[in-house]
């Protein structure tokens, strides 16, 4: 498949959705691209992309998109505050070294943050633990423990109590079942056991 027709996953379809025409959009930890291409081609984003894999900057740089190649945990310091209306991290934040740093950053340089993560207090979660003593794997979960870049797991209840601890408001919460699918509004008090990964909107 050419770099430049990616589909975008549930979550990245979900943050779009978010972003109006016209913002300035970071995408930190951009992968190849895929999202910060269809916001800047499909919204006229003023889109800026960082990415740690110099794969993923060659690939978004092919799709003629603004990327540097840096780390999250070092190089947003670089950014003015308040330098762009959004900054995104989608299904990065368990893979940084420093995710309350990465967070204060963010909040730091956008106006508003969005981030998704998977859910490590999701069911299939616990109940691999639980039955068969090893770490799981799931359909937001698809490394196995010795690969993978995960290195800071947490819960969706974890990740609020850090925003609370760092006095990021979160003004909207998107938990998703394994399929991608919103939960109804009766499963949402029971989030933390029921979705597989979840999309947060938050700022100062």
């Amino acid at each position: 498949m050419s770099v430049h027709t990616s589909p975008l996953r549930v979550d990245q379809t979900l943050i779009a959705g978010l972003i109006p025409s016209g913002a300035r959009v970071l995408d930190v930890g951009c992968g190849n691209g895929a999202l910060l291409h269809y916001l800047v081609h499909t919204k006229g984003v003023d889109g800026r992309g960082m990415e740690l894999s110099q794969e993923g900057v060659n690939a978004s740089v092919a799709r003629g998109l603004s990327v540097v190649q840096g780390n999250a945990d070092t190089d947003l310091a670089d950014y003015p505050d308040g330098a762009f209306d959004y900054v995104v991290l989608s299904q990065t934040l368990q893979a940084t070294f420093a995710p309350h740093v990465v967070l204060e950053q963010m909040a730091r340089i956008g106006k508003r943050l969005i981030v998704s993560i998977p859910n490590f207090g999701y069911w299939r979660v616990r109940l691999q633990l639980l039955l068969r003593g090893r770490m799981p794997v799931t359909e937001s979960l698809v490394f196995e423990w010795y690969d993978t870049p995960n290195i800071h797991f947490c819960t969706l209840k974890d990740f609020r109590k850090l925003c609370r601890k760092l006095d990021i408001t979160l003004v909207e919460a998107m938990p998703l079942d394994s399929l991608g699918a919103a939960l109804p509004d009766w499963q949402r008090g029971s989030a933390n056991v029921l979705a597989a990964q979840a999309v947060f909107v938050g700022g100062r």
